[in-house]
């Protein structure tokens, strides 16, 4: 017969519970095995609490290291300070080329936009009403000559007649009267003469005009430069107030560009001194930045300013003069003028991506010897390249954050490294001189 097999309980921690079977009676039994599983469930939810907080409490948080940001140092140094324009490019000399008769225009001999030479022939009108008055002076001063000789032919006839007279009536051979009228006639001869060599010399000065007026039919340059469009077909009829082309000198170019009131102004209470002005006027440097962002290769120079102030917009043209080899800057272009005005002594910079603006202010983040960030505000003046001067807020020296501004905040530790320039804008390209 198979023995029955015990119930073995045991505890929580695994210690085995005595067997009651033989001290229980039979009727207690049931109620009691109750009572102990009830224990037992206790315990074990009593371990269970004790023992989760121990293995599944939250681990010890580590520190995370300070953000690192690129910095750069406050530069002082003494720079100079330069201002910007919009000029217009003109000419040195504009030539209108004009007809000075009028008349039919026969033919054009000049290519147009090519650089001519002056006395070189652009035009010519039909020269043959020109050539017909020039032999009409040319007749009338043949006649003039031969009424001079005529006039003096007569002269010397009266005065043949007076030197006769006069020693006959000396021995009243002949009346006084004769003599008188001998002496009459030779002075009215005279007066002829003087009368038939005018006449030569306006005849001479018809056949001058005449041919002026003939050889203005041959229309020629002024100048040397650059000829335009012609404005006048073969075939028209042009006459003294008709353009016919523009000859442009352009090498030297010239610039006008427009400065403030407030600026003169300015300019001139800085340089008080007339002479040490015009000494200083002499010396400025002119940069001219093309259309197209490149920087003219060829420095100029200042030349002068206008006599007045333009009323309708308060501002004074000044000009300035450029080399231009090759021809490349032409009348009408636009460009800008920039002009060292001054220079800033010990000015503090910084690059232009470590200043903020917000509002309309502007602040900076500096990092302290600590390695602690400051949020400073500050005052900034003119912007030079990608720097800009710092007038209020910094000291030399001190390092403010080029990169990773977005990811600190004031008091913040961080560690700082210097800033490597990557993106720095380059320098304006130069334009290069193409030949003529």
């Amino acid at each position: 017969m198979a023995k029955k097999k015990k119930d073995t309980l045991t505890t929580a921690s695994g210690s085995p519970v005595a067997d009651n079977q033989d001290s229980l009676t039979a009727g207690a039994r049931g109620p009691m095995k109750k009572l102990l599983l009830l224990s037992l469930f206790l315990q074990t939810v009593i371990v269970a609490v004790l023992l989760v907080p121990a293995g599944c409490g939250k681990p010890e948080q580590s520190q995370l290291p300070p953000p690192e940001v690129e910095v750069v140092q406050v530069e002082q140094k003494d720079v100079p300070i330069s201002k910007e324009w919009v000029g217009t490019l003109d000419g040195l000399v504009n030539a209108q080329i004009r007809p000075q008769v009028t008349g039919y225009l026969l033919r054009q001999t000049y290519q147009e936009g090519s650089f001519v030479k002056k006395g070189q022939l652009l035009f010519e009108i039909d020269p043959r009403t020109f050539q017909a008055a020039l032999d009409q002076a040319k007749a009338q001063l043949a006649n003039a000559v031969q009424q001079l000789a005529l006039a003096e032919a007569n002269q010397v006839r009266a005065q043949l007649d007076v030197n006769r007279y006069v020693p006959l009536a000396k021995e009243e051979a002949v009346t006084q009267q004769a003599l008188d009228n001998a002496v009459q006639s030779n002075l009215a001869a005279q007066a002829q003469v003087r009368a038939a060599k005018a006449q030569i010399d306006a005849a001479k000065a018809q056949v001058a005009a005449a041919q002026l007026n003939l050889g203005f039919t041959k229309i020629v340059s002024l100048i040397d430069g650059i000829a335009g469009i012609a404005q006048a077909q073969i075939g028209d009829l042009v006459g003294s107030t008709d353009l016919l082309t523009t000859v442009s000198t352009l090498d030297p170019i010239k610039v006008y560009f427009p400065v403030s009131e407030r600026e003169y102004l300015n300019y001139v209470k800085e340089n008080p001194d007339a002479a040490k002005r015009a000494v200083h006027e002499r010396q400025l440097g002119l940069e001219l930045l093309l259309a197209n962002g490149m920087l003219y290769p060829h420095k100029g120079t200042f030349s002068l300013a206008d006599r007045q102030v333009d009323v309708t917009t308060g501002t004074l043209r000044l000009e300035g003069r450029f080399p231009n080899p090759g021809n490349i800057l032409r009348p009408g272009q636009f460009a800008r003028v920039r002009m060292i005005t001054k220079t800033k002594k010990d000015a503090l910079l910084v690059p232009q991506r470590t200043v903020t603006e917000l509002q309309g202010s502007y602040q900076v983040g500096v990092v302290g010897e600590d390695n602690k960030v400051e949020i400073r505000p500050v005052k900034v003046g003119e912007r030079i390249g990608t720097q800009w001067i710092v007038e209020e807020g910094l000291k030399p020296s001190e390092r403010v954050v080029a990169e990773g501004m977005q990811r600190v905040s004031a008091g913040m530790t961080v560690n700082p490294k210097p800033f490597t320039a990557m993106s720095e804008a380059e320098p304006a390209p130069t334009a290069k001189p193409e030949p003529r």
